[in-house]
């Protein structure tokens, strides 16, 4: 696990006693990640994660990057959240969020997968594969990475 402070506080919000006050400190800091959103081991917000704004229904598997300004939430905002059919979204094992990326779930969950990598303000609406490589505006699979060990 990185030592830096927005890391440090990402990990501390499951602390009975101190989750509150990293959950404040991180909001302070300019990165919503709500107390309910698992993180998995060894992971990396880059660059303080600024404007980064994570839905509580988030799962963040083992030892993936978080650049500033990624969102990941539902993409239905128009509807109250008990017409939503949004369930959550899953970034697995060793995905690459770059700077500015959205990842919008209208219905279910989305699934990114093991090794996949999201580019620059891209806007991610449908679930990946393993390995991805995933840019534009809608996103769309433009690569696939050699190795994802």
């Amino acid at each position: 696990m990185s030592s830096d402070l927005v890391t440090t506080l990402a990990y501390a919000r499951s602390n009975k006693v101190f989750g509150k006050l990293a959950y404040y400190g991180l909001k302070l800091l300019g990165v919503e990640l709500p107390i309910p959103v698992r993180i998995g081991e060894d992971l990396e917000i880059a660059h303080g994660g600024f404007g980064i704004v994570i839905h509580s229904s988030s799962i963040i598997g083992d030892r993936v990057k978080i650049y500033p300004g990624v969102n990941l939430g539902r993409s239905d905002i128009h509807r109250s959240m008990s017409e939503s059919k949004f369930e959550g979204i899953v970034i697995e094992d060793d995905v690459i969020l770059s700077p500015g990326c959205k990842i919008l779930c209208k219905e279910g969950f989305l699934y990114v997968r093991k090794g996949t990598v999201v580019g620059a303000n891209a806007v991610l609406l449908k679930s990946t594969s393993v390995g991805d490589i995933w840019g534009g505006i809608p996103a769309k699979l433009i690569g696939k990475r050699e190795s994802t060990e």
